[in-house]
């Protein structure tokens, strides 16, 4: 019947389907082999259909197996976000406050919200990280991360609620020392010909999440960097030109030792806004300090 089943026969279910074999299944949940085998076996009997495919060296789900692995997902994501609300409840302070912000979004944000926190939460130690592309939301569903602020619409995943913040201005630049300056100022405006045959600077991402894709990259050539410091190293000292947030590069385009560059696809007047994003676990609820950034970083945009 399926009244009968239960949680840890889906857990085991879906850790097998995600780790791609039930001895990779069993590590993953600590058990042995043979329990976690025994648990696929009773979850089919009670569900009347085979899961897996056991014919080759590594089980295969089935079109059937294949077709509740979302469902078995669903269940447990909802079980789990139930045990937080209720862990939540009488959840005491945080030891400590992890953050991760994505490298695009303004950085004395997230430090003023912080510098709030610390003012409510003086006990409370923090650890703050910045990170590019997918690196936030890896955290946050690796368990790395109590909070994190994301940016952009490229990345999602349902274990994780979002939070609309501020638009975050991105703008092309490049060195007034670089051919591209010398054109700029000749012509005001490019094409996105004339930008695409220079080399093109851009962030790696450090996780499998973007994965074979690239966001924003126009040219054939590229630098690939991990960080948005190097990437502006690189820029102003004229080896290319590439895309970064206004605030990381006021000064520098003040000063005229960059210049924006200024193309139809490359949004009005050389500009295009990212939405940020403070986001956390729905499995895991927030305990007072993480609620208290939470709530400074959205009443602060």
């Amino acid at each position: 019947m399926i009244d009968a089943l239960t949680l840890g026969q889906l857990r085991t279910f879906v850790a097998i389907a995600e780790a791609g074999g039930f001895r990779a299944g069993a590590a993953r949940l600590r058990r042995a082999q043979s329990a976690v085998s025994h648990a696929v076996a009773s979850l089919e009997q009670e569900l009347g259909i085979a899961l897996f495919d056991r014919d080759g060296r590594r089980p295969v789900l089935t079109p059937a197996g294949t077709a509740l692995l979302e469902d078995a997902r669903a269940v447990l994501l909802k079980v789990d976000t139930m045990r937080a609300r209720a862990q939540g409840v009488s959840q005491g302070l945080e030891l400590e406050l992890s953050v991760i912000v994505d490298t695009l979004f303004p950085l004395p944000l997230a430090c003023a919200a912080l510098q709030a926190v610390h003012a409510r939460y003086p006990s409370v130690r923090v650890q703050l990280q910045v990170a590019p592309l997918g690196g936030p939301l890896d955290a946050l569903l690796e368990g790395r991360c109590s909070v994190a602020i994301t940016v952009g619409n490229d990345l999602h995943d349902p274990r994780v609620k979002k939070e609309p913040l501020t638009t975050v201005p991105i703008v092309p630049v490049v060195s007034s020392s670089h051919r591209l300056g010398a054109s700029l100022r000749a012509r005001k405006r490019l094409s996105a010909d004339d930008i695409g045959e220079h080399l093109q600077i851009v962030l790696i991402d450090p996780t499998p999440l973007s994965a074979r894709r690239d966001f924003n990259v126009l040219s054939p050539r590229t630098w690939r960097v991990g960080t948005q410091e190097a990437k502006q190293a690189l820029i102003e000292a004229g080896v290319g030109w590439g895309r970064l947030p206004l605030w990381t590069v006021e000064t520098a385009l003040r000063d005229a030792r960059l210049l924006r560059l200024v193309a139809s696809n490359l949004g009005p007047a050389g500009e295009a806004r990212e939405q940020a994003y403070v986001a956390h676990r729905r499995d895991r609820v927030l305990g007072p300090a993480g609620r208290a950034f939470r709530e400074e970083v959205l009443g602060r945009v």
